[in-house]
């Protein structure tokens, strides 16, 4: 064995023993956390890594940086053969992947195209970053350097690894090793280096240990840097909520009687996922860029909650630790001041305002955008439970909305015993009285108590009826659904509503629910499982199109000619995923002409009324629900169609702001459709 096998045998132990005490260091840190379990369903995740990490499919969807992103992670993904190479021949100084044959001449050709892809990607990126200055790059002085640093240290890496397949050629007097297919290398390496020269040696063993040095230094910085995400990535995505949970909430043991704290008012409140989720975030901005809040004015970024946990992860983390080790060995006076002043901070008010919080619509826009998975949602309701359960600190307005969803059942102050009053002289029956029926149509507050929503529940029970289909009410018996408490974080009251409900759904042996409020809808679904409601929920737009379908409600031959646009309800299109349904009933009516507006689907703008700010006034900035009629009205649209009782009241308010109500109506897909009817 050489010299230079045994400085590296030196450098490689030396590397990875350090690397090993930062993995180490950081899995102590998750330890910290609450216990979940994310190992279920191994066939799924995987799925999950190749579509969202190797594919990069939520990457791809920025049409600029995505791009330029996946050529740097492919390009590092191919390069490993380049690394793995290199590092045996530290050993093994002739050792080359050669004897795979052709499988060789794929990986070297692969590696010869993509480095220049790279080249550009990085430059690209570096230029993104501090020539044009992409507004949701921007991340402060430490963040910028720690950027730069990365970049150029992959810069370095690939240029490197162009040195050495230059210099090897050329010390070889330009003849390639057998099965090696380098088209770039090969022309550039005469541009350089003399064939057999001297120079072409020493070149090579210089380039092969500045290639060696950047990658193992890579490899060090990434535990101290933004980008610890390049090594979690992967796993987050792995560990990430499966589909149709991404939306759902935990619940919490609100019967634990040794729970000193409920919700989430410091790190070690979360679970290790939720902290992993820091040590993830890129800080690509992109939940910020679609967050509504952020969007228009408020203190709210998503990205900066993430960033936040993880800061206060790696301040609080290693005095925790470091007193648990110390098994109450007392500690010098200098650590105890250190630890006190550490430990006298929280998540909460220290690190992130109240008001930011708050100012969440629970959309979903950052967790659907963001390209590591993030749960942003899932950590902001746990610290609203904190504030709520047990600091009893929250914005005044929900006073008396939590105080008359405990008394009259419902947000707003309604006699509980006026709920059944909009099905007047509607020949509509209630469970109690008939309970034999298999379909029940859940009305919710708003559809039952609201005036303008009262209409949307009158006529989709006509299409029922129309349709000659048999359905029941629960009436008096109706409460809210919880889902509105739950997402301002008083879980209490929401599991007190949720199991009320749920024992007189099964006290009638309901089966299967309909409901046009999709909040209800999603809430019902995919939450009321927890303690037992495993009911069918459908969506009422999705009952409308199987009616329409199965030729059960006959069309108009004629109708008058109008341009419609469709808002995207969140807990109807991110939340489960229902887009198609409600755009196709509108083509299929007579003279209506669907016109999109820009943000649509699964980056539809919310309405602002989400995650309990219907409730909320906006202090700050430009009113959500105004910056989404503005985008309805520049489509032309003479009427915005909306299939949620929260999305029409917040979109029928901001015509009213543009003084735009004698031009404009505001619909729900219901009495869209039943003006369409025969």
């Amino acid at each position: 064995m050489g010299i230079k096998n045994i400085i590296f045998v030196i450098v490689i132990l030396a590397a990875f023993s350090f690397f090993g005490y930062n993995v180490r260091r950081l899995i102590g840190y998750l330890k910290l956390g609450k216990k979940e379990d994310r190992f279920q369903d191994v066939p799924a995740r995987i799925k999950n890594v190749l579509k969202i990490a190797l594919f990069q499919s939520k990457i791809l969807r920025d049409p600029v940086a995505g791009p330029i992103h996946s050529m740097i992670f492919w390009g590092f993904v191919l390069f490993l053969f380049a690394v793995l190479e290199s590092i045996i021949q530290g050993f093994y100084t002739p050792f080359d992947f050669s004897f795979l044959g052709y499988f060789y001449s794929l990986i070297t050709f692969v590696q010869d195209i993509f480095g220049v892809l790279v080249i550009v990607a990085v430059l690209s990126a570096l230029y993104r970053r501090f020539i044009v200055h992409v507004p949701r790059l921007e991340v402060g002085k430490k963040g910028k350097m720690d950027a730069a640093t990365v970049l150029l240290m992959i810069l370095v890496i690939v240029v490197s690894m162009y040195g050495m397949n230059l210099a090897s050629i050329a010390k070889n007097n330009f003849l390639i090793k057998p099965y090696e297919f380098r088209p770039i290398a090969s022309a550039l390496s005469p541009v350089f280096f003399t064939g057999g020269s001297d120079g072409a040696v020493v070149s090579y063993e210089i380039f092969w240990w500045i290639h060696i040095v950047f990658i193992l230094g890579f490899l060090n910085f990434l535990p101290y840097s933004k980008h610890l995400h390049v090594l979690t990535s992967i796993p987050n995505v792995y560990f990430s909520k499966l589909g149709y949970n991404k939306p759902v909430l935990k619940p919490l043991d609100l019967e634990d009687e040794n729970a000193e704290v409920f919700g989430a008012a410091d790190v070690e409140h979360l679970s290790w996922k939720q902290m992993f989720d820091g040590f993830t975030c890129t800080e690509c901005g992109r939940c910020t860029a679609a967050c509504p809040a952020a969007n228009t004015g408020k203190i709210l970024s998503p990205r900066k909650i993430i960033v936040d946990i993880r800061h206060r992860t790696m301040e609080k983390a290693p005095v925790l630790v470091a007193m648990a080790k110390s098994n109450g060995t007392e500690l010098p006076q200098e650590v105890q001041a250190h630890n006190q002043e550490v430990l006298d901070k929280h998540l909460i008010h220290d690190y992130i305002d109240p008001a930011e919080l708050w100012d969440c619509t629970t959309c979903m826009a950052c967790m659907q955008e963001c390209p590591v998975t993030i749960e942003h949602v899932d950590s902001i309701v746990d610290m609203r439970r904190n504030l709520v359960l047990t600091e009893s600190d929250f914005p005044a307005e929900l006073n008396p909305v939590f105080r008359n969803m405990e008394t009259n059942f419902t947000p707003w102050a309604f006699n509980s015993q006026d709920r059944a009053n909009w099905a007047e002289g509607m020949n509509i029956k209630t469970m109690a009285e008939d309970p034999n029926s298999e379909l029940l149509f859940w009305v919710g507050c708003a559809g039952s108590f609201d005036a303008r929503s009262q209409k949307v529940t009158k006529a989709f029970a006509n299409l029922m009826q129309k349709a000659n289909i048999d359905f029941r009410i629960l009436g008096i018996e109706e409460k809210c659904n919880g889902d509105v408490a739950r997402r301002l974080g008083n879980e209490y009251l929401a599991q007190m509503l949720m199991q009320e409900n749920i024992q007189t759904l099964n006290s009638y042996g309901v089966k299967k629910i309909v409901t046009a409020c999709p909040h209800c809808y999603n809430f019902i679904k995919k939450e009321y499982p927890q303690f037992g409601g495993n009911f069918e929920v459908i969506h009422h737009t999705e009952l409308i199109h199987q009616m329409l379908e199965d030729g059960k409600l006959q069309l108009k031959d004629d109708a008058p000619a109008e341009k419609l646009t469709y808002h995207d309800s969140c807990y109807l299109g991110r939340y489960n995923g229902i887009y198609d349904s409600p755009r196709e009933d509108i083509k299929k009516l007579g003279g209506t002409e669907l016109i999109e507006m820009q943000r649509k689907r699964d980056r539809g703008f919310c309405c602002g009324a989400g995650g309990g700010r219907m409730f909320l006034e906006e202090t700050e900035g430009t009113r959500v629900n105004v910056e989404r009629t503005r985008e309805a009205l520049e489509t032309g649209a003479q009427t915005i169609a909306a299939a949620c009782p929260f999305c029409m009241t917040m979109l029928s308010d901001g015509v009213k702001t543009f003084d735009k109500t004698d031009e404009v109506n505001v619909k729900d897909i219901a009495e869209i459709v039943l003006e369409h009817i025969k």
